[in-house]
């Protein structure tokens, strides 16, 4: 590869805008001819390190070279492509490469998000019923931490956002309060190939009381760098018999206020300028719409967070209404009400 940003160096100077052109069509053809993964990512050989690029994104640069109808403008995007495959750029808050940030169109970056199927791939599973998809925690941790931070969820779950965390390569903490739940969840994160140095930590503890600078304090960690909560959406679901369980609280005051003690207790471990996620629906109670998701948004304002966004994402039929789908509907008509078929994403900021 050094060869080759060499080779494009050189090209910015010559004068005539037909050479360079030329000479720049040899060199997209001499990449071509490098087999891309399955993913269709190039692995290019840079001063003894190894870089990894999209191959649409390469060919779409050298196509606008070519493109290109001035020399000034064409040893501009010259000069852009080499610094992309020769300059690492990131933020304070991610692994990103700014240089390079026109092949993170998986990345979303839009208000809605539309994910069709779930994730299924190494240890992810749906078999548990309330989990969330893999791609919310994989595009915020992806966006909101570095290799070697430390993530931080209050409802483990199943655990999918440790199965995230051990392949992104970040540490992992996982509060839950069902044993049964926790043996399920260690299960499936140890099913995920390590590739990384980093920690799972699995506490079984109702997290809605803990005191989390003392927990963090027992494993050795001094801090997080982002939360992320993926509560029940109150008792729509009940996930165990344990009365302390937040699924089982009766009124949406005491729902509430549960929530409220989480987030004060959570926000003392999370740096100042750092990100929290919260994942919630709405929900039915006698022919009414709960707002439980703007009303919990309002527990994380009231303590101090900034909202930075509010996404709205898809979600398809539950294991509940798989099998009913004409009795939904037909409740629908019948109570003037409408079936959801989303959620909210909350993003905050210390």
């Amino acid at each position: 590869m050094a060869k080759i940003t060499d080779s494009l160096i050189e090209l910015t100077k010559l004068e005539n805008l037909d050479k360079i052109k030329n000479a720049v069509l040899e060199i997209k053809n001499d990449i071509s001819n490098l087999k891309a993964d399955k993913y269709g990512v190039l692995k290019i050989e840079q001063n003894g390190a190894t870089i990894h690029v999209n191959a649409q994104f390469i060919n779409n640069e050298f196509a606008q070279i070519l493109e290109t109808k001035t020399i000034e403008r064409t040893k501009y995007y010259i000069q852009r492509l080499v610094k992309s495959l020769t300059e690492i750029k990131t933020s304070k808050l991610n692994d990103i490469n700014l240089r390079l940030w026109k092949q993170y169109d998986d990345i979303l970056t839009d208000s809605l998000w539309i994910i069709d199927k779930r994730d299924k791939s190494g240890a992810h599973a749906a078999s548990y019923w309330g989990n969330f998809v893999p791609q919310i925690p994989n595009q915020f941790l992806r966006r909101y931490t570095k290799k070697g931070e430390w993530v931080l969820d209050t409802f483990l779950g199943s655990g999918t956002t440790l199965i995230e965390s051990k392949r992104l390569g970040r540490n992992g903490i996982g509060i839950e309060i069902n044993p049964q739940v926790i043996d399920l969840a260690t299960k499936n994160i140890s099913k995920e190939k390590k590739q990384f140095d980093n920690r799972t930590e699995i506490i079984n503890a109702d997290c809605t009381v803990l005191s989390y600078e003392e927990t963090l304090k027992k494993i050795g960690v001094k801090s997080v760098q982002f939360l992320i909560m993926h509560p029940p959406y109150w008792d729509i679901i009940k996930f165990s018999d344990n009365p302390n369980d937040i699924s089982n609280e009766k009124s949406l005051e005491g729902f509430l206020s549960k929530m409220g003690n989480l987030i004060e207790q959570s926000y003392k471990v999370l740096d100042k300028g750092r990100y929290c996620a919260l994942v919630i629906a709405d929900k039915y109670s006698d022919g009414e719409l709960i707002p439980l998701g703007f009303y919990t948004m309002q527990e994380f304002l009231k303590r101090g967070y900034k909202l930075k966004a509010t996404i709205v994402k898809n979600f398809e039929d539950t294991k509940g209404k798989t099998n009913q789908k004409e009795l939904w509907r037909y409740r629908a008509l019948v109570g003037g009400l409408y079936i959801f078929k989303h959620e909210y994403i909350f993003l905050f900021k210390k």
